[in-house]
């Protein structure tokens, strides 16, 4: 699996699991969100026996095809800060960024 995670999210999930005493930050993808599927985002005391760990990020097994060439960058701007997925397989999103089509 290719996956580009920048170091401004780096950054983030580590201080996310720093703040939240936890061992990393856990993203899935799941049906719903108005696109079809959508980003879920958690928190995770261990990694499970498929999960793909990168630093401090753990994405599981059903998620990592839908992740794949995805760059994860953290935004931080006057309009607020967030997780920004750019996803080359999303056929379509939402204005949030939150849910995508395939």
């Amino acid at each position: 699996m290719n996956l580009q995670i920048t170091e401004s999210a780096k950054g983030q999930i580590a201080k996310l699991c720093t703040d939240h005493d936890a061992a990393y930050v856990r993203l899935s993808v799941d049906g719903g969100g108005c696109q079809g599927f959508q980003y879920v985002w958690g928190f995770a005391d261990a990694s499970e026996g498929d999960d793909l760990v990168i630093d401090q990020l753990v994405i599981d097994a059903t998620s990592q095809p839908f992740l794949n060439d995805a760059t994860i960058d953290y935004i931080d701007s006057l309009s607020g800060a967030h997780f920004k997925i750019s996803n080359p397989q999303a056929t379509s999103s939402c204005g949030c960024g939150t849910s995508f089509a395939v």
